[in-house]
Parts: C-alpha cells; sequence; structure tokens
C-alpha cells in the first residue's frame, strides 16, 4: 500500500482536472494535469505518479494502448479510463487490460474520486479480478476475498448494465454487491487470500448473477444475524446478534436481494446463490 500523498495524472481533461481537484478526500494528494498523451508518458517517467486518469475526448481503444504504454513507462502505475461511452466488449476489454476503474460521461465525481483514492492507496490490486470468460453475453469471473475487489468489481458491473431502466440498475447493483459481499465475508472471509467465483449472464429475456463461494455454506434457520430472518414486526432485531458476534453493521444483503430479483435460488449446500431479473 502506498504511504505518500499520492500523485495523480489527469490527461488531457481540464473539467476532470478541476474535478478532482475540487474534492475533499483527495486534499493533500497532488493532482496534476497534461494536455495529451505524449506528455503524459514523459511526465510518468520523469515524476513517477501513482494513478493516471485518462480524458474523456480519447476512445477506447486509443486509452487501452496508452495504458499499456504509460505501465511501461511507470511500473505500477494504475489507470483509470473515463470515455464518452462504452459498449459491452469494450467495459470487458478494460477489465481485460487490468484497467483499475472504468467511467463513462457523464460520471459522479464522488464516486470518481472516491476510485481514484483507493487506487493511490492500493498497490497491490492487479491480479484481483481474474477474467475466466469474456464474453458480451457471459462474463465469469474468479475475484479475490477483498472489499476494495468488491468495489472495483461493482463498477465495472455499472458500465455492463446498459438498456436498463435507472431504477432496474440501481437495484441490481445493489443487490449484487450485497451477494457479493456477503460470498466475501462469510463464505471466503476477507483477506483470506481466497476467491468468489461470479457469473454476470445476459440473454433476451433476463439478467442472470450467480456467486459461488468456497465455504461450507448455511441453512436459512441459521441466519438469526440476517435481515432476512427477522420478524415483520421488529425489522432490525439482527442487529443485536451481529453487534454480539462481533460482525459489521448490515445483514440486509439477502433482503435486498429477495426484493430486487424476479427469482432467487440457493444451492443445497448454501455456498451458491442465482438472482434472476427478468428484462421482458
Amino acid at each position: 500500500m502506498d504511504t505518500g500523498p499520492g500523485r495523480v495524472l489527469v490527461v488531457g481533461d481540464p473539467e476532470t482536472l478541476v474535478v478532482l481537484r475540487g474534492l475533499a478526500p483527495l486534499d493533500g494528494c497532488d493532482v496534476e494535469g497534461c494536455h495529451g498523451q505524449s506528455e503524459a508518458l514523459r511526465r510518468l517517467r520523469r515524476d513517477g505518479h501513482e494513478v493516471v486518469v485518462t480524458g474523456r475526448s480519447t476512445s477506447m481503444e486509443e486509452d487501452l494502448a496508452f495504458l499499456d504504454d504509460a505501465r511501461a513507462a511507470r511500473p505500477g502505475v494504475r489507470g483509470i479510463v473515463i470515455v464518452p461511452s462504452a459498449e459491452r466488449d469494450e467495459v470487458i476489454a478494460s477489465m481485460r487490460a487490468h484497467v483499475f476503474a472504468l467511467f463513462t460521461a457523464p460520471f459522479d465525481a464522488d464516486a470518481l474520486g472516491e476510485m481514484v483514492l483507493r487506487a493511490i492507496r492500493e498497490a497491490d490490486w492487479k491480479d484481483d479480478i481474474e477474467l475466466v470468460s469474456g464474453l458480451p453475453h457471459w462474463l465469469s469471473l474468479r475475484v479475490a476475498s477483498r472489499r476494495l475487489s468488491a468495489e472495483r468489481l461493482v463498477r465495472f458491473m455499472d458500465e455492463l448494465q446498459t438498456g436498463v431502466s435507472a431504477e432496474t440498475r440501481e437495484g441490481l447493483l445493489l443487490a449484487f454487491r450485497e451477494l457479493l459481499l456477503n460470498a466475501m465475508e462469510h463464505g471466503a472471509g476477507f483477506g483470506s487470500g481466497r476467491t468468489v467465483e461470479v457469473s454476470a449472464v445476459r440473454t433476451e429475456r433476463a439478467i442472470v448473477f450467480h456467486f459461488r463461494d468456497p465455504g461450507e455454506g448455511f441453512r436459512m434457520d441459521e441466519l438469526g444475524h440476517a435481515a432476512i430472518s427477522n420478524p415483520t414486526d421488529d425489522p432490525v432485531r439482527h442487529m443485536e446478534r451481529r453487534q454480539a458476534m462481533g460482525m459489521r453493521p448490515g445483514g440486509f444483503g439477502l433482503l435486498i436481494a429477495r426484493k430486487v430479483a424476479d427469482e432467487l435460488y440457493f444451492s443445497e449446500s448454501g455456498n451458491q446463490v442465482v438472482l434472476i431479473k427478468h428484462t421482458k
């Protein structure tokens, strides 16, 4: 993990430069700009930035080629890509190319700032998301059981959910995040070195998420620490159980997933879950 204040180079995008310089979480970080990719490569060789942010005027193909050169100039540099738009195959290409995070314009400034901050702080990240199948209709991954990996994967999944309403997209991402964190926390154990298997399948009529963790699974009658087990007249009873067990606040993941999904299935052992959302 990097320990300095952090140096960020924004390439050919004065608007994004202003946005990042105005974010409180990045106070104390050295956020600089340059005119284009050629100048950026010279600056990376000379000044040693930890993070480079591409400008939104260049294409995905140009940005990925630039990041290859940027890593040669500055090994270990984390690349955050901003593009005007991205097709599903381009989002997957960015994952295959080990982009730290992807944003399409217009983007949420606070979300970008938070991801830049994580990129500054995290040096050990590159192999956290392994692409097993990278087809536009079938994405399969192995994801290291780390909160950073979850945050990065949710960001990519956000960009993949094209063609659905904003409300559906928001609910799907929330359910995806909660199921992923549940698998990491309870099945794999945060920071254990183990991985969670994740698949996202897009059919003509549905979006399907599948999660498999390496844990021993669970039974529904063992979930007193989860909101899904609460009686209707006591919707937060599980919080006391979580506190007594020394667990983080939360426990709403399965309840959220059940409300979002049109279909939700668990394996017999409880270490696999499939969420299906109909689109037609």
